[in-house]
């Protein structure tokens, strides 16, 4: 008789988090980005749940990207997460078809050899020299990512600093008649390291996306490789689908 107990003690802990959540989403199509939720204390005693019960709920949510809870402040609407489509277009191109205003700031900017590890995945000597550039990804003035991009030097050699600035590199090379051909893309999840975290704006070990990108030409010689990082509470994946032909 006790694993029955138990069995229906579980799916009426189960219905009634489903009931709480139902009645969190619709109190949330009435509040705007950054409006806070009432008080656990409060939201308990008016949908007349326990405390725990709606903790869960809204953990829930939170795990969604729908809410974000704060520590020592409270619980609020979250910015929407962004769909990332896995296409060869870069953040400019993808914020701008979004009805956002892309922007950046190039937070260093050197000229290094490449390394063993580097030379690797570019297809160049350790010797040759490469740009090493880290920026930070705006989409309407907020936070979305940051991005490091190893380049050999010899594919654009009066590149500049100012260049990048508020402007697209796949702009840039294209503009120097360079074709981007194909590329190979890794995702995987991950937290922010301390340093990334300080210039995102948000806490260490933030759940994040680590995105990996080698773009090559009509030749197959590699162009770029990027490592970015982004903010897992403001992006979502999107992938197009279609069967296979037959």
């Amino acid at each position: 008789m006790s694993g029955v107990t138990s069995t229906g003690e579980s799916r009426s802990g189960s219905t009634k988090r489903q009931a709480v959540r139902r009645e969190l989403l619709a109190m949330l199509d009435g509040l705007d980005v950054g409006d806070a939720l009432p008080s656990e204390r409060r939201l308990a005693a008016e949908l007349g749940v326990s405390r725990p019960t709606l903790r869960q709920a809204i953990d829930g949510l939170v795990a969604e990207g729908l809410l974000d809870r704060r520590h020592g402040s409270g619980t609020y609407v979250a910015e929407p997460r962004i769909a990332v489509s896995l296409t060869m277009t870069s953040f400019t191109e993808d914020m701008i078809r979004r009805g956002m205003k892309p922007g950046g700031r190039v937070l260093s900017f050197r000229t290094e050899a490449a390394g063993a590890r580097i030379g690797r995945r570019l297809a160049l000597s350790p010797i040759e020299e490469v740009f090493t550039i880290r920026r930070l990804r705006l989409a309407d003035g907020a936070t979305m990512a940051i991005e490091t991009l190893y380049l050999p030097r010899s594919l654009l050699p009066g590149l500049r600093r100012q260049d990048l600035e508020g402007q697209s590199f796949y702009d840039l090379l294209r503009g120097g008649g360079i074709v981007i051909a194909s590329g190979t893309e890794t995702i995987e999840p991950t937290v922010t390291t301390a340093e990334e975290a300080a210039e995102l704006g948000v806490p260490v070990h933030t759940p994040a996306f680590l995105f990996e990108r080698i773009t090559r030409d009509l030749d197959g010689r590699p162009l770029e490789y990027v490592r970015s990082v982004y903010r897992g509470d403001r992006y979502r994946l999107e992938l197009d689908l279609r069967p296979p032909n037959h």
